[in-house]
């Protein structure tokens, strides 16, 4: 995904001079050519991750559409007062795009683990967060709200899924809708395997890309089942209770650090969010409907 971002925006860098890259020593030699082409508007100012936030805001203020870009841990949560303050709180809209969601570094341990971005930056007023699962989530998604002078999150990942799912911002896909008194809810590159899991079930899946705003009509839909909210993540969840008096169940994230190395794969599966795990899950969720 960090491919098609650097295709993206160099392609709105071509037609929109506003457009600047501001990166912390991360996918610096992904953007050359983009260097090359617009050596005035291209930044990489090294691991000061603050300093990045700072400066897209003062950039913003002067009229530019700047991308701050580095790895997820160190860009949100160690930089949320500078997105709370110079971003958000001033208004100076921008678009902040990371890489390395959830376990994608596993191998590198906790420090570069990313569980609380999405909740974190959710709820700092007047922000957009968004949680593309494909490189054609991705590029449609920036291009519609790069310029909205609002602080937008992207969180991208090196693991995207490959199904076809509608690209409206703000808006869920509805992937089956069998009438099942279960209802499995997820978001991101995770779609991948929920999606096989859920393959001969009788249960509806719902997918978002967009965190904040939540497609609360969609949600309302399916109100009178037992929601299953599967996510590698924290927020998604939270995101959907802003609907009263609904059902939900959350199979995810366990309360504790991950200290297992391995890859991805490995975490998901050692926690139950590989397709097998995914599976039981939703199968334990459909016995309870079904007994209660």
């Amino acid at each position: 995904m960090r491919g098609q971002f650097k295709d993206t925006v160099s392609d709105l860098a071509g037609v929109d001079e506003r457009v600047a890259v501001i990166l912390g020593d991360v996918s610096f030699y992904m953007f050359r050519h983009f260097q090359e082409a617009h050596p005035d508007r291209f930044y990489n100012m090294g691991i000061c991750e603050n300093a990045l936030i700072s400066v897209a805001a003062g950039m913003s203020a002067m009229g530019m559409k700047p991308f701050v870009h580095t790895i997820a841990p160190f860009i949100t949560e160690r930089s949320v007062e500078q997105i709370k303050l110079d971003m958000s709180y001033n208004r100076f809209g921008g678009n902040i795009v990371s890489c390395g969601a959830s376990f994608d570094y596993a191998w590198d341990g906790a420090t570069h683990h990313t569980y609380m971005d999405l909740a974190i930056l959710r709820l700092i007023p007047d922000t957009e967060v968004i949680q593309p699962g494909s490189n054609r989530e991705i590029d449609s998604l920036l291009r519609n709200r790069y310029a909205n002078d609002k602080t937008t999150y992207f969180r991208l990942s090196d693991h995207p899924h490959d199904i076809d799912v509608d690209t409206t911002f703000g808006k869920a896909t509805v992937l089956k809708d069998t009438g099942a008194k279960v209802t499995v809810m997820t978001a991101g590159p995770l779609l991948g395997n929920v999606f096989e899991a859920c393959r001969e079930l009788d249960v509806n899946l719902v997918y978002f890309h967009t965190l904040k705003p939540i497609d609360r009509e969609t949600i309302e839909r399916f109100r009178d089942t037992r929601i299953l909210v599967v996510h590698d993540a924290f927020g998604l969840h939270e995101a959907i209770n802003e609907v009263p008096d609904i059902r939900t169940r959350y199979h995810g994230l366990p309360d504790q650090f991950c200290g297992w190395y391995g890859t991805l794969h490995d975490i998901r599966k050692r926690i139950g969010l590989d397709v097998e795990g995914i599976r039981n899950a939703v199968e334990r969720a459909v016995s309870k409907a079904e007994n209660a």
